[in-house]
């Protein structure tokens, strides 16, 4: 499948090499993506930020696509993947970028910012929103919170158990999850599920896919991460702990100017209402933020039309 004017090639970053998609001439926009994706769910954003005037760049993630997978688990804390972006800026030929990510991609895109100032110009986050560091360490809290109850964050802490339940059969649990995530799913009526059950066993494959996730779309994931595992994307998961220790000085406030984006049906907003009311304290320049009616977790492929309004109406306003 090929997406015309996006062009792909390995870029060499903190020691491994980035597979990137990429369109466009001028200002770098770098798009981040989350779990379990790749640089294809920013497919719809390509064409209208370059026709727009910006070199967008939309990496694979470390452990994703065709880019490198380090072996070990703390390979994919939050602190090494920072550097990959960061330092992918210079590699691509830049000072500064514009960074905006999602799920994964948006704490990402924000710890860049927090971090580094002098090369973050402008940040966004869709679904996820800045949050400071906890006070509390986030395992035993979780752990707390969803006491007796089944939490896909819980689940992935033991290597290998959800790895392998994905790789049985990767199409049907990427459908699965994919659709769970979208905004056409009703939450509440999915079955409730223990602290020992396993993720997908008594979840229902979907009747039908939704408009914004077409077959040949949910062949590419699946196509994707049949060559590259889960182990690499669950390591994400595993690192909440090691990171909170790492950032204990980290910075509070964000002062670039900053958008936000997320819809009405995300169960991501609605664990992370506290959250979203408060980031205006911590992100000082906040000049959009915005909510998608009716769309779920998958923003930028739920919506796009819609998110690349709201980004373009963003970048007008810093350049």
């Amino acid at each position: 499948m090929s997406w015309p004017g996006v062009t792909q090639r390995r870029v060499a970053t903190n020691g491994i090499s980035l597979n990137i998609a990429e369109a466009g001439k001028g200002p770098l926009v770098l798009l981040l993506h989350g779990f379990p994706e790749s640089w294809y769910s920013w497919r719809h954003q390509f064409a209208p930020l370059a026709a727009a005037g910006y070199h967008v760049v939309a990496p694979d993630m470390r452990g994703y696509g065709k880019s490198d997978k380090p072996a070990e688990i703390a390979a994919y804390c939050q602190s090494e993947v920072v550097k990959d972006i960061i330092e992918l800026i210079p590699a691509l030929g830049y000072d500064k970028a514009i960074v905006i990510g999602h799920d994964w991609g948006a704490p990402t895109a924000w710890a860049c910012a927090l971090n580094h100032p002098d090369v973050v110009r402008a940040v966004g986050g869709l679904s996820v929103p800045f949050m400071p560091r906890s006070p509390v360490q986030p395992m035993p809290m979780l752990r707390e919170m969803f006491k007796g109850q089944f939490f896909y964050q819980l689940y992935f802490q033991e290597p290998g158990v959800a790895e392998a339940e994905f790789e049985r059969d990767i199409r049907m649990c990427l459908k699965k999850f994919l659709v769970l995530g979208g905004g056409e799913t009703d939450l509440a009526s999915l079955p409730v599920k223990g602290e020992h059950d396993d993720m997908f066993s008594n979840m229902p494959e979907p009747k039908s896919l939704p408009k914004w996730l077409t077959e040949a779309d949910l062949d590419f994931f699946a196509g994707e991460f049949s060559r590259s595992g889960l182990r690499g994307p669950l390591n994400y998961y595993r690192n909440h702990d090691l990171y909170w220790e790492l950032t204990k000085d980290a910075p509070t406030e964000i002062h670039q100017p900053a958008m936000y984006v997320a819809g009405t049906n995300d169960g991501v907003v609605m664990m992370a209402a506290a959250g979203i009311e408060m980031m205006p304290h911590f992100v000082k320049d906040l000049r959009l933020n915005r909510m998608i009616p009716g769309i779920g977790h998958w923003t930028q492929q739920e919506a796009p039309e819609a998110v690349n309004e709201a980004i373009l109406e963003f970048l007008k306003q810093i350049d």
